[in-house]
């Protein structure tokens, strides 16, 4: 039993990490409510004395945040349903066939993870061009999104399948099921929350990537908004509540989503842990 002095000690740090962590976040939003004067006052405020609240709007109608937004969010959820379908298979046979390729494998998968994007966006750019891809940017993007992503799908959901006992399996197999049924019927809907949660991290992921939709989509037409955020920096930029201010709109709705679904986030992420 630990002490209860212990416990207050490491609630303690762990509130004052928590604040450490979250003053950034915070730092946005009060930045975006901020007049010029106030942004550059010295000693900083921490609250604004005139909140101007109408930059929100104003931002949104002047860069069309609405396109940006859909954007992502075409490009997120196409990431995240190519990296569903092609990676659950691969994570059940990493799971259930284990052998020194298997490891082998296993071991190539986790080293692409390590894997920079501005590595990366060069062979790919290349790759796409001769392909004729760069004609539909998004669709590269996404394929190039799923290659990244792909390991840290790969992983989790590995481990949330061996969580499934293989008993369940062979038992299947008696009653009829073939080794495709016995996965369809059985290990997939126990898994299904694992990788649930794995699909909803990805989705998170792609929907703030930057590199290669910068390097591919020229379209300003079908660049997403973490591109868009891009526009408003340059050598003389001043207007850094407005910049605040579409930040803040554009992380919210991810961050709204991460606080609802938390919980499933946590159990899909440890449902795998005892392996």
């Amino acid at each position: 039993m630990t002490p209860l002095w212990t416990q207050r000690l490491l609630l303690v740090v762990a509130i004052l990490l928590a604040l450490l962590y979250l003053f950034p976040l915070y730092w946005m939003y009060v930045t975006s409510l901020k007049t010029g004067s106030e942004i550059f006052a010295t000693p900083p405020g921490f609250v604004p004395a005139d909140p101007q609240w109408g930059v929100f709007g104003y931002v949104w109608g002047l860069r069309d945040m609405g396109r940006f937004l859909w954007n992502s969010v075409i490009i997120a959820s196409g990431t995240m349903v190519l990296t569903a379908l092609l990676g659950t298979g691969c994570a059940y046979v990493l799971a259930r066939y284990r052998n020194m390729w298997i490891d082998v494998a296993l071991f190539l998968v986790l080293m692409l993870q390590v894997l920079p994007a501005s590595l990366m966006i060069t062979p790919l750019f290349v790759g796409f061009s001769m392909a004729g891809l760069l004609n539909h940017p998004q669709l590269a993007v996404v394929l190039a999104l799923t290659a990244k992503t792909m390991p840290f799908f790969v992983v989790l959901v590995r481990a949330t399948f061996m969580s499934v006992p293989g008993e369940l399996e062979e038992a299947a197999q008696v009653d009829g099921n073939s080794r495709i049924g016995a996965f369809w019927n059985i290990v997939l809907p126990l898994a299904r929350n694992g990788i649930l949660v794995s699909a909803i991290l990805i989705f998170m992921q792609a929907f703030g990537e930057f590199v290669y939709s910068k390097s591919i989509i020229q379209a300003v037409e079908l660049q997403p908004a973490s591109v868009g955020l891009n526009a408003f920096m340059g050598p003389n930029t001043t207007e850094w509540n407005n910049i605040m201010a579409y930040a803040s709109i554009y992380v919210t709705p991810i961050l709204a989503a991460f606080v609802l679904l938390q919980r499933r986030i946590v159990s899909g992420l440890t449902s795998g842990a005892l392996k």
